[in-house]
């Protein structure tokens, strides 16, 4: 080559990498665009909506016990916390008291549903990593409480217990009940501790998340990110800690610091426990009485809201009741912010890790996918 035909300068070559919408790591379909230069992501810019169901579209107009029972549908892993939240709109709208009993057994199940949550999201974690051991493993332990859901509700997904003014009279314990719940929180924390101390003790392991993904605090906060998302980067905010329902339980706020895989699955594995806590005070101290509050009348009431915890950050249901009817229903999930903010997370990193810094947040795709909005056509000059 002769030395004229030397580039003086050094070129900047962007390349797109596209993955989804069907990939080996995650269930759900969504569309990764990872713009890279020497195999470093530069920008990145996920999709969703693939999976599109309009579910606020639908329950426009449902009476109000057919729509809460729909808002289960919106996710196969926390279900019951979506027919929760829409059930205490209803209940909050039309001032019905809850008896003590069904509140104590909708923590348990609340609680009951963040244990297998956080569990499927530390499998498919280590599918992720490659560590298929591992993952096999906490499915084994997740079993425990997938049983336990199971003889509670009816049902491994959807268990249908939340019903307006208590829940439903096949959820309510017996001491059967109450003693498989107890047997089974004893097994699930010796295994979920023994799986956590081999975890952190495999250098292989920690040398591939420490300091991947990492969101600086401040962006965590700026991109409205929360849940165990937002912990992890040293926030203490849960919001459980403000109702009214958890007011009589002690647990802790967890919280890591770094922001990045290591802290996102660590803030989850400490979070079992603490549910494990949650539960064991509940079924030492479930009250005796009903499980329904039948003595209440459907009337019209205006666009109420509802926040609650849910196992991926803040969950939020609305809605206002005309004729029985639900009107003007939204829905907001915690993935909707925390997938956004996985196109920060993953800028920087090596392509190999794009992945696991984006299923950092514990991605629920299918859950976001609930509306779309028809905006008026313009005509442009």
């Amino acid at each position: 080559m002769d030395q004229n035909d030397k580039i003086p300068n050094k070129t900047v070559i962007e390349t797109e990498i596209t993955m989804g919408p069907v990939h080996s790591a995650a269930i759900e379909p969504y569309r990764v665009r990872l713009f890279i230069e020497d195999e470093i992501v530069r920008d990145a810019e996920i999709n969703i909506g693939i999976n599109h169901r309009g579910i606020e579209r639908i329950m426009e107009g449902l009476p109000v016990e057919k729509a809460n029972s729909l808002t289960e549908k919106i996710c196969g892993i926390c279900s019951n916390v979506h027919i929760w939240n829409s059930v205490l709109v209803a209940e909050k709208a039309l001032e019905i008291e809850v008896p003590d009993r069904a509140k104590y057994i909708r923590i348990i199940m609340a609680e009951l549903e963040r244990l297998h949550s956080h569990m499927l999201y530390l499998a498919h974690g280590c599918e992720v990593l490659g560590h298929e051991t591992f993952a096999m493993r906490l499915f084994y332990i997740r079993e425990t409480v997938m049983e336990l859901l199971r003889m509670i509700g009816g049902n491994r997904v959807q268990y249908g217990v939340s019903i307006i003014g208590g829940i439903r009279p096949r959820c309510d314990l017996d001491q059967f009940r109450v003693q498989k719940i107890k047997k089974g929180m004893d097994i699930v924390e010796t295994k979920i501790t023994e799986f956590a101390e081999r975890f952190v003790s495999d250098p292989m392991i920690m040398s591939r998340i420490t300091g991947v993904g990492a969101l600086p605090q401040k962006d965590a906060l700026k991109l409205g990110t929360s849940g165990p998302t937002l912990r992890a980067t040293g926030v203490a905010k849960d919001l459980r800690k403000n109702m009214k329902e958890y007011e009589p339980y002690e647990f802790d706020i967890i919280t890591q610091d770094d922001g990045d895989v290591k802290s996102n699955l660590l803030v989850r594995v400490f979070e079992i426990l603490e549910a494990i806590k949650i539960i064991r005070q509940a079924i030492a101290k479930v009250p005796e009485g009903k499980i329904t509050n039948r003595s209440w009348e459907m009337y019209d009431a205006p666009i109420t809201k509802s926040y609650i915890e849910a196992p991926r950050g803040t969950l939020y249901h609305s809605y206002a009741i005309e004729d029985g009817r639900v009107r003007h229903s939204i829905v907001r999930t915690p993935s909707i912010t925390n997938i956004g903010a996985m196109q920060y997370a993953c800028v920087g990193h090596h392509i190999t890790d794009a992945q696991l810094a984006i299923v950092q947040c514990d991605p629920c795709f299918t859950c976001t996918d609930r509306t779309i909005r028809i905006l008026p056509y313009k005509t442009y000059k």
